[in-house]
């Protein structure tokens, strides 16, 4: 509470005790006794101080008396009156309406502690609930539930009392044995509990001493001992407040359940269960016996071998949509985002549930299971993990069950919720439960090891011995008589203590598992009864009796919002988990900066003979190139590998909603998309800026964030077919190193395999790898679109085009034309012949691809043929290889006299800051000029398949492709071909990275990967 509120709160109580002859001890004590709860000491006495001065309390009167000297009748000033009015107005503003309601509790109790209860006092307190918005029956209760003893009026419905008999015909009762009377409040509009207790004997609320005739919140959850140890709790005693609620029809009729598991071991025999509305079922059983399963085939997790499972009628296995929302699941495990606080985790899982409630009723329907839970106080706090706790054990397991309550499942399956809490939260926990089943829910519940007085909440417990087998169905204390009898013990008859009246459920499973004794005296591994034998026993004492089907479907209180709305609170819900996460945002946004920074420092390369760094000449900017994409498929990895292992129990909660995997995955990749492009962005302009790469920020940013998106995608994938995080990164270098190896860098594609190299275009294999695409996308776009290189490309182009002509074509042509002629008439060697049949062919494939001199051609290429040869078509051969060479030789001098006179025009227009020099020191690295120009190949020319295939200058050369879809080509060309068109190296690239990108969706989008190692797992390998 703040300092205002309780410095109003402090002048309110001093109004209120002056009136009508002045403070009095009792009150006074009752103002302390409230600082003491509120503050810690050294406010107490500053509080206290200012409650003296505003109350005009006189320390020097007599204090051994209980009454100040006798003063004549003060009524309540004018002065009084408007300053009450103004500080009820002043809390008015800031509290909550329940905080009203206990303020209100508090003035009413300090009138109470003299019991003067003078017209001025009442009169003050009236205002203030006025004030406050209490409606006038309900403070007439409140002030009757306080102030008396004695309970009157017609509120018997709201107030309920525990006494040894009933005091009032009328009055809301239960018979308890305790001293005097114990009694509860209902303030119904706030849904708040108090109680009282009227005695004189020790009562215990929450591990406190009650003091008599003193109001409590009774908070859910809460219990309360009474003198002979009986425990009384919260969803007990607030079920008689209950009595006129709605409470809808439900019938769960499990019939014959068997369930096989994939190895062929049975895990559930025969199991038959049919229970109405408002039950709280428990389920025991030891190690092995099936508890797990029986729950998960129940709740329609797994599907049985046979038999069938029933709500209302509808089949959960085949009526899924029929019974949407009806089921609610609480696992084991904590099924919580820890990033986000106890509110956020609530309600981004109510939007997913309502699309129908506006913002507002929204909230309030959070705030109030919050509430309901006793989690409103900590509301704003992060879940935290395991290992890093912001709240309790007991308040996680309270709002596991939370994001299920908050859409009113019918069957609501908790699995082991007592699980590592102390007793006191387990008892907490249970009684939620409880209450929750006295308001009309069917609870089936996994317990183990539960104490005396959780084993007893529960409305019927279900036994199963290992292997699956029913042993038990009936009432919790009757088992224990039932084992008993069944093994013929003396006190067969007697199922809890007659002093304590405690129940052992250790017992029962002492009786189960009770072993044989050898002659020496030893337990022996041997069970006197085993599960078959005890399942033979249920059979011939049990007998399940069917309850009546239901015939109104069960009631669904949910409406899901579209796939986009989904998409849209997956996304937002996502994004504060990582925002939240400090450590997980400052890895991954410092992580490309600084990758960027240390690897750009140190190959930051410069030349001994230069007086500084100079881009042209670091021989490391091919390499850079290959390191980014590497770090750009690493980082987009890291980031996407664990994320759907992380949300893997809470995808196992939601798929009860049946929300849209389409969403949930879109949501991932805004975010992860989102992310590869800061990454990419912030790795982009630091190491362009240290590198000297100019003019490259955005077509290097979409390459890399291209790569970086397909493997986001690609860690989607992995994080779905595995469930180990180990394992996925375990694969991260198993990813990577083939990237590496077939990116085009570090091993030519010439020099691979020959099972898979090919010498005149990049292997099939290397097109299945973002890496391969990502390279020639970048290096191709840097080559090109340089500020030295662009303006002379498509000249320079046209040069070495030529310059290829003349130097390497049409000398290989000769040496054909000359071998052929020498040994064209040698046919009885049979080698000689062969290598002639293949130059002959080679020649014609070669001119009639290169028909330079019209007329000549058609001539040549007609019976070109051994039989047709002659020395006359040799000569004629030479005049066309002559042509050609003539042909190129022209076209290369024209195009370097073009190049001259554009570089001329551009270095002396004003226009233009173009230097030749210093733009190729700028803009141009000699080293990825000799790369993608395969300056270093041994050979410049190769022959394959009959064709003179060119290897120098794939920078300058256009694709030759054999059909409208062959896209294929050499490493490094400035052009693709497909579908008849010619298309832009570097987009044609980035399109097929997003093609790839969309068919690793597509497979994520149907679980492909997961189904595969799914199928592979359950391969039997034969010796």
């Amino acid at each position: 509470m703040s300092e205002e509120i309780l410095k109003a709160l402090t002048q309110l109580f001093a109004i209120i005790t002056k009136q009508d002859g002045g403070v009095t001890e009792k009150e006074r004590r009752f103002v302390i006794s409230y600082f003491q709860q509120e503050l810690d000491q050294d406010s107490v006495k500053e509080y206290l101080a200012l409650y003296d001065k505003f109350a005009e309390y006189n320390k020097e009167k007599d204090s051994s008396t209980d009454k100040p000297e006798k003063k004549s009748r003060k009524l309540t000033s004018v002065r009084d009156s408007v300053k009450t009015l103004a500080i009820c107005k002043k809390i008015n503003k800031t509290l909550t309406q329940k905080q009203k309601v206990v303020v209100l509790i508090k003035l009413l109790e300090l009138v109470g502690a003299d019991e003067n209860y003078t017209p001025q006092r009442m009169e003050i307190i009236d205002t203030a609930s006025t004030v406050f918005n209490i409606v006038k029956d309900e403070y007439k209760l409140i002030e009757t539930f306080v102030l008396h003893s004695k309970n009157e009026g017609n509120y018997f419905d709201d107030i309920l009392v525990l006494s040894p008999e009933p005091a009032h015909a009328d009055l809301n009762h239960v018979v308890a044995d305790v001293d005097g009377s114990i009694n509860f409040l209902r303030v119904e509009s706030v849904d708040m509990y108090f109680v009282k207790y009227l005695g004189q004997k020790e009562v215990v609320l929450n591990g406190f001493v009650m003091k008599a005739n003193q109001v409590f919140l009774f908070a859910p959850g809460s219990t309360m001992k009474t003198p002979k140890g009986d425990a009384l709790y919260y969803s007990e005693l607030i079920s008689n407040f209950l009595h006129d609620k709605e409470i809808a029809n439900i019938s769960f009729d499990a019939h014959a359940i068997e369930f096989t598991f994939p190895n062929g071991g049975i895990g559930l025999r025969d199991i038959n269960i049919s229970e109405p509305q408002g039950r709280l079922i428990g389920i025991m059983g030891a190690s092995g016996a099936g508890k797990t399963t029986l729950m998960n085939v129940l709740a329609g997790i797994d599907k049985p071998s046979s038999g069938s499972i029933k709500i209302n009628g509808l089949d959960i296995n085949q009526d899924k949509d029929d019974i949407q929302g009806v089921i609610g699941y609480v696992s084991q495990d904590d099924l919580l985002i820890e990033e986000l606080t106890v509110f956020q985790n609530l309600y981004y899982n109510a939007k997913l549930c309502f699309a129908d409630l506006s913002e507002e009723a929204l909230r309030k329907r959070v705030m109030d299971v919050l509430t309901s839970l006793g989690l409103d106080q900590r509301k704003d706090l992060k879940v935290g993990s395991v290992l890093d706790k912001k709240i309790s054990g007991g308040q996680r397991k309270r709002l596991n069950i939370a994001l299920e309550l908050i859409r009113e499942p019918a069957v609501l399956f908790v699995d082991e919720p007592t699980s590592g809490l102390s007793s006191r939260d387990s008892e907490n926990v249970i009684d939620l439960l409880k209450e929750l089943s006295l308001r009309g829910k069917l609870i089936f519940v996994v317990i183990h090891q539960p104490s005396s007085d959780i084993y007893k909440m529960f409305d019927k417990m279900i036994i199963l011995d290992t292997g699956g087998y029913p042993i038990f169905n009936g009432h919790p204390v009757e088992a224990v008589t039932y084992f008993k009898e069944v093994t013929n013990q003396v006190d067969a008859a007697r199922g809890v203590c007659p002093t304590c009246g405690n129940v052992n459920p250790e017992q029962i499973f002492n009786i189960i598992e009770a072993q044989v004794v050898d002659e020496y005296g030893q337990f022996t591994n041997k069970r006197k009864i085993t599960p078959p034998q005890w399942n033979e026993k249920f059979y011939e004492n049990f007998k399940i009796e069917r309850v009546p089907e239901v015939k109104n479907p069960p009631p669904i209180d949910l409406k899901l919002p579209n796939k986009l709305k989904q998409t849209l609170i997956f996304t937002v819900r996502d994004t504060l988990s990582k925002v939240s996460n400090r450590q997980y945002m400052l890895i991954n946004l410092l992580e490309a900066p600084l990758l960027a920074f240390f690897l750009s420092f140190i190959i930051r390369y410069k030349s001994t003979t230069e007086a500084s760094y100079v881009f042209r000449f670091n021989d490391n900017i091919p390499a850079f190139l290959l390191i980014a994409i590497i770090v750009a498929l690493f980082m987009g990895l890291t980031v996407s590998a664990e994320e759907i292992i992380r949300d893997r129990k809470i995808l196992k909660r939601e798929s009860f909603l049946n929300l849209s995997w389409a969403s949930y995955l879109n949501s991932k990749l805004i975010i992860l998309f989102v992310l590869s492009a800061v990454q990419t962005l912030t790795f982009v302009l630091i190491g362009n800026g240290l590198l000297g790469i100019k003019e490259m920020t955005f077509s290097f940013w979409l390459a890399l964030f291209s790569t970086s998106c397909f493997a986001n995608v690609l860690g989607l994938n992995i994080s779905s077919a595995f469930n180990s995080a180990v394992t996925v990164y375990i694969l991260i270098p198993l990813l990577l190193i083939p990237q590496m190896v077939l990116s085009g860098l570090l091993f030519s594609y010439d020099k691979l395999n020959q099972a898979i190299g090919q010498r005149d275009q990049v292997p099939l294999v290397a097109d299945f790898m973002a890496s391969r695409w990502a390279y020639e996308a970048m290096a191709v776009y840097q080559f090109r679109y340089n500020s030295y290189q662009e303006p002379i490309y498509e000249l320079e182009r046209q040069k070495y085009s030529a310059d290829y002509m003349v130097a390497y074509w049409v000398d290989q042509m000769r040496d054909k034309g000359r071998f052929i002629n020498e040994n064209y008439q040698k046919q009885d060697k049979p080698e000689v012949a062969q290598q002639v049949a293949a130059n002959l062919a080679l020649i014609r494939n070669e001119i009639a691809d290169e028909p330079v001199k019209e007329g000549l051609v058609p001539e040549l290429l007609d019976n070109l043929t051994v039989q047709g040869w002659s020395k006359e078509r040799y000569s004629q051969f030479n005049t066309y290889v002559d042509a050609v060479y003539a042909h190129y030789l022209t076209q290369f001098n024209q195009a370097q006299e073009k190049i001259d006179q554009l570089i001329a025009v551009l270095e002396n227009d004003s226009r233009y800051s173009y230097k030749l020099n210093e733009y190729k020191d700028r803009y141009y690295n000699e080293s990825l000029g000799d790369l993608v120009r395969n300056i270093n190949a041994e050979d410049r020319i190769i022959e394959l398949n009959n064709r003179l295939v060119q290897q120098l200058d794939p920078i300058f050369k256009r694709p030759e492709p054999s059909n409208a879809a062959d896209y294929r080509a050499s490493f490094f060309v400035p052009e693709k071909y497909f579908a008849g068109k010619y298309f832009n190296t570097f987009y044609f690239n980035i399109v097929v990275i997003w093609l790839m990108t969309l068919i690793l969706y597509i497979a994520l989008y149907f679980e492909a990967f997961r189904k595969l190692i799914s199928t592979l797992g359950k391969i039997k390998f034969s010796k």
